[in-house]
């Protein structure tokens, strides 16, 4: 259950990437202003979808929650040290989505970003530039994709731990029943 959520969200970053490239990760050729513009629109596209859109995607987070705190409930050791350790890289996650994320979309839409004209002259320094704004953006979705990509390492090590010791456990069985077995031999 939280497999999916955490793939289903790291989809969702993947396609904002290419807009993001350009942004925090290279220098282009040519007006640096045309990746802006394009990562802008894109933002203000996706602010603007229908609302069924965000419905969905708070679904699937709140059920990637709700399906690490069922894994948590009477968990064994390694639950609570795997599962609780994604939990909170996935709680890391979910803020960095609310705090940066969705207000990063709030303000691209308002377009409030570097307007002091807007607001008193008082409060200039609250507001940053344009470009920073959406490099910030850039930068949290890459952000929340490492942060997701390790819940995903962190159960592929649960995942690994576990076959680990089953196996280690039906090694030590088996020599248990051939020590046994040599035993009825002798007598």
């Amino acid at each position: 259950m939280h497999f999916s959520a955490v793939c289903f969200f790291l989809g969702i970053l993947f396609s904002s990437f290419p807009y993001d490239y350009n942004v925090i990760w290279t220098t282009p050729e040519g007006p640096r202003d045309v990746y802006f513009n394009i990562l802008e629109d894109h933002l203000k596209f996706l602010h603007a979808s229908p609302p069924i859109i965000s419905r969905i995607l708070h679904i699937v987070i709140g059920t990637g929650l709700l399906g690490f705190l069922t894994k948590l409930y009477k968990a064994s050791q390694a639950n609570m040290l795997f599962d609780g350790a994604s939990l909170v890289l996935y709680m890391a996650g979910i803020t960095v989505y609310i705090t940066n994320i969705v207000k990063g979309l709030r303000v691209v839409t308002a377009g409030i970003y570097g307007n002091v004209d807007i607001k008193e002259d008082e409060n200039a320094d609250d507001y940053i530039s344009r470009e920073d704004t959406l490099r910030v953006f850039a930068a949290s979705n890459t952000i929340l994709a490492l942060v997701l990509v390790g819940v995903l390492v962190l159960q592929a090590g649960q995942w690994y731990a576990l076959r680990k010791e089953e196996a280690e456990i039906k090694e030590i069985e088996e020599k248990e029943q051939e020590r046994k077995a040599a035993g009825k031999k002798k007598q």
